[in-house]
């Protein structure tokens, strides 16, 4: 299926979006290599990690040519940031070659880092080609909407509107595999049309990555992190790397799917490939986290 995104014509989540892709794209530009962003004027404990790192790759972009788009990303969340404060990127032009860009951001609240990013950039070039089989999928339209998921489960609906349509497939948000982990799905969508430009799409990529990854090691244990087992439950991202395989757009529905392959030690690790409707498959996913589970 391609062509452009159909939309309801009532969605409370675009709002939301247009104050997201504003405050995550609109980095003040302090000096030379240097910027400044906000966070979302919501009430949250910390800093969303998906902001920070999508913050960071717009500072990043800003400093490489339009014809090489990001390929990969890696970063490391060091400290809990504080929505109230400022945060400013720091961009270390680390090479400009003939065939990729690197780049390094460290972001900074009071002179202290909390996420550090090393980005690459290269443009398109011919040469080999293949990729795994999107999986099995039913399509997002015949999946209940987040609320009506809520509503589903006896759940009061969530007081902040995601700027994304996501769709779970199965029941609970899993299905099991023929794997002892579970496996997780879902589609996810941006909730307006965010125009054409692939450095906008692959920070939103970036953000949404963020959103459902890490919980591929609670649900291998039937654990619901930012469900009914929200109080047992404790997690915070440590790293997250990104691959960009093919060109995209988040304005229309992306198949994430996504796994657990190991966990240990208070830590879970969570991978996720990103498939478009057409089966292409567009973008990975890696995380590490810190998952700590309190005892009933």
């Amino acid at each position: 299926m391609t062509g452009a995104p159909t939309r309801p014509v009532h969605d409370p989540a675009r709002a939301a979006l247009l104050e997201l892709v504003g405050e995550i794209l609109d980095l003040e530009h302090l000096e030379v290599d240097l910027f400044r962003g906000r966070s979302p004027r919501k009430a949250t404990q910390r800093v969303f990690g998906g902001q920070v790192a999508g913050q960071a790759l717009v500072a990043a972009g800003r400093t490489v040519a339009r014809d090489r788009p990001v390929h990969s990303l890696h970063g490391y969340f060091v400290r809990p940031g504080r929505p109230a404060t400022p945060i400013v990127y720091r961009v270390h032009r680390i090479r400009d070659g003939r065939s990729f860009t690197t780049r390094r951001v460290d972001a900074l609240q009071h002179g202290e880092t909390i996420f550090t990013m090393s980005a690459s950039f290269h443009g398109d070039e011919p040469g080999l080609a293949h990729q795994e089989t999107m999986p099995a999928a039913p399509p997002p339209e015949s999946l209940p909407t987040p609320r009506e998921a809520f509503l589903l489960a006896g759940r009061d609906t969530p007081r902040n509107i995601l700027p994304f349509d996501l769709r779970r497939v199965g029941e609970d948000g899993w299905r099991a595999g023929t794997d002892p982990a579970r496996t997780t799905q879902v589609w996810l969508r941006a909730a307006d049309d965010l125009g054409d430009d692939p450095l906008l799409h692959a920070c939103l990529l970036t953000y949404a990555s963020d959103l459902t990854l890490l919980s591929g090691v609670t649900y291998a244990h039937r654990l619901e992190a930012f469900g009914a087992d929200d109080g047992r439950v404790a997690m915070a991202s440590l790293d997250h790397a990104i691959w960009f395989h093919r060109p995209f757009r988040v304005d229309d529905w992306l198949l994430f799917d996504q796994d657990s392959p190991t966990a240990g030690g208070g830590r879970g690790l969570a991978r996720g490939h990103f498939f478009d409707r057409d089966g292409r498959h567009v973008a990975s996913a890696v995380q590490e986290g810190l998952v700590r589970v309190r005892p009933q």
